[in-house]
């Protein structure tokens, strides 16, 4: 990887800024001294950057109107994940931004990368309280990912959301979460990840999830 190019980290207005890009730079320096990681909301940093990293937290609408506000991030993005194909991590609303649409206080588009769209979560349960909140098990479907070595299923990880990705194709399912049903917990196709849990709350698992991201090469 050209240092010079490195990974950005997306700030557009949305929660979890700091606590994303912390874990990051912690990952990142545990492979390599060299691996630059910057916050950045220029469209032009992240046009000449190797990976990107979406945090989100909040509802989709406000940050999809996050991301529309910074001029020229939109096609960005477009640019360096879709047509260039570098490596994308979106985080909590940063992976469901991925999907064709969310329908949180109305419906809103997403950038279309994962078929598929943002529903609220119905568990069968009535006890189940929304937002699903705390530690829960994946149930990985996708075990030969990279993004998901040493990440087997009943590893731990943190969730807070009370909105789910539904994809159109279950191949884009990676890894599942059990509450009240099963829920996506990882996402991805081609050259894009995205975590509905959060890395960055996930201690020693989290940390791995993204260390893997920083060194795929898909």
């Amino acid at each position: 990887m050209n240092p010079q190019m490195g990974v950005v980290v997306i700030d557009y207005g949305s929660g979890n800024l700091r606590s994303a890009a912390k874990a990051v730079e912690r990952a990142a320096k545990e492979i390599s001294s060299r691996l630059e990681v910057r916050v950045v909301s220029d469209a032009r940093a992240v046009l000449t950057a190797e990976r990107i990293v979406l945090p989100g937290q909040g509802a989709f609408g406000d940050c999809a109107a996050g991301v529309r506000k910074l001029p020229g991030l939109r096609e960005a993005l477009e640019e360096v994940v879709i047509r260039k194909g570098r490596p994308f991590l979106g985080i909590c609303v940063g992976m469901q931004l991925m999907a064709s649409r969310g329908l949180e206080h109305g419906t809103h588009e997403g950038f279309g990368w994962v078929p598929g769209e943002v529903v609220r979560i119905e568990p069968r349960d009535p006890g189940l309280k929304i937002p699903h909140m705390g530690w829960n098990d994946l149930l990985v479907e996708r075990s030969d990912h990279p993004v998901l070595a040493g990440l087997p299923s009943g590893t731990d990880v943190y969730f807070v959301h009370s909105y789910a990705m539904r994809c159109s194709d279950p191949a884009h399912v990676l890894a599942q979460v059990e509450y009240g049903a099963l829920l996506p917990a990882v996402i991805g196709r081609d050259n894009m990840v995205g975590t509905q849990f959060h890395p960055d709350k996930s201690q020693a698992a989290g940390l791995r999830l993204i260390a893997n991201f920083l060194a795929w090469r898909p």
